[in-house]
């Protein structure tokens, strides 16, 4: 389980390759504050901190760290943004896409003030600097965006999330960037779903498709799904399925050009859209129909997506309880509870009403799934 985070002052980037030189010339003295930070945010050799208690699990991040000469360009480019270069551009791409994946694995609330930082620096740059390369940052400053507002969706605050898929969407039109526009638009349908409001959901995974012709197939099967789980949410299960079916044609043929998606849909693939599949089944309440596609999706999820297995495990455990099938849910409630309480606060929602189901059925899991979790608030 994760430890809880000290709180820091976060440095910009500037402070963060610069305290790297100094560690490699003796300069920093091993009390510095910010060594935690710099050792997971940077993936910096861990000799080099052992006498640091760590607040957060390890985190390796070895793409993140700056080669001598990349960290002079870096330097400049923050001194002087108009100086900024291709490699600087996909060295903060890689940042992002590092910290995607580990949000994958410890949840948003530990990386949301590294994120945030690094958002105020690409910020900054995009000021600057016009042309190819300013499309460039704006595209990335949007994307930044998107994934804070994703981080504040999955920490329960919806507010800030609103906000934040605001502001990419707005960055993306300025971009030109027609993928990412879309991707926040499906990512503010999940939102409209997970707090119960389908029309919502329906009209903006709709919305999405305005921007077929110009976005990839996985996008577009993005848009059908997330269209159908607000169907399903309203109980349409006709259109829901029908809709379903057109999502897994345009995955199915996604998955055959990888290299047309854009980065940041790296998780979404034909496994995926199963356990989304299974979980627009469990919306129209048909736990025997969810139950198979959860699992055939689990079982290609690989262990590093500890967040949504958690949640996907949550999902299938309800899925059982629906059924009627009270071991089955009790054993898999169990198994995932512990990720759940660590890193998904939706899975721990979703097991208080496996608990309810159980008790229900007089499933003596009920009590024994109960004390796994914290109080329901």
């Amino acid at each position: 389980m994760l430890k809880e985070a000290e709180p820091y002052t976060l440095p910009t980037l500037k402070s963060i390759v610069g305290s790297i030189k100094g560690h490699e010339t003796g300069r920093h003295k091993p009390d510095d504050p910010y060594l935690p930070l710099y050792r997971k945010v940077l993936g910096l050799d861990k000799e080099v901190f052992a006498s640091v208690e760590m607040p957060l699990a390890a985190l390796a991040l070895p793409a993140l760290t700056p080669d001598p000469d990349l960290y002079e360009r870096i330097t400049k480019t923050i001194d002087e943004p108009r100086r900024v270069d291709l490699e600087t551009i996909e060295w903060l791409e890689r940042c992002l896409a590092e910290h995607r994946r580990a949000e994958d694995t410890m949840g948003g609330r530990p990386l949301m003030p590294v994120v945030r930082a690094q958002f105020a620096t690409v910020a900054d740059l995009a000021r600057g600097v016009r042309g190819a390369s300013g499309d460039r940052l704006v595209s990335m400053v949007a994307q930044y965006a998107q994934f804070l507002a994703w981080m504040c969706q999955d920490s329960g605050d919806l507010a800030a999330a609103l906000v934040w898929y605001d502001r990419s969407h707005s960055w993306a039109m300025e971009a030109g960037d027609a993928a990412l526009a879309a991707t926040t638009l499906n990512m503010r349908a999940h939102l409209a779903w997970s707090i119960g409001d389908p029309q919502r959901c329906v009209r903006l995974a709709e919305a999405s498709r305005w921007h077929d012709g110009r976005t990839s197939l996985g996008i577009q099967g993005m848009a059908a799904q997330m269209a159908a789980r607000g169907q399903a949410q309203m109980g349409q299960g006709q259109q829901a399925r029908s809709l379903l079916g057109q999502a897994e044609e345009l995955i199915r043929k996604a998955a055959e050009h990888p290299e047309a998606e854009p980065s940041w849909m790296y998780f979404y693939d034909e496994d995926w859209f199963l356990m989304q599949r299974g979980m627009a089944e469990l919306e129209l309440g048909d736990g025997h129909r969810a139950a198979p596609f959860l699992e055939r999706g689990l079982a290609g999820l690989a262990g590093s997506y500890r967040r949504d297995r958690a949640w996907f495990g949550a999902c299938l455990a309800h899925a059982h309880a629906l059924a009627g099938e009270a071991e089955a849910a009790t054993e898999t409630a169990l198994n995932v509870a512990p990720d759940a309480v660590a890193v998904n606060a939706y899975a721990v929602r979703d097991l208080h009403k496996v608990v309810g189901l159980l008790d229900r059925m007089r499933a003596p899991g009920a009590r024994a799934l109960q004390e796994a979790l914290p109080q329901a608030s």
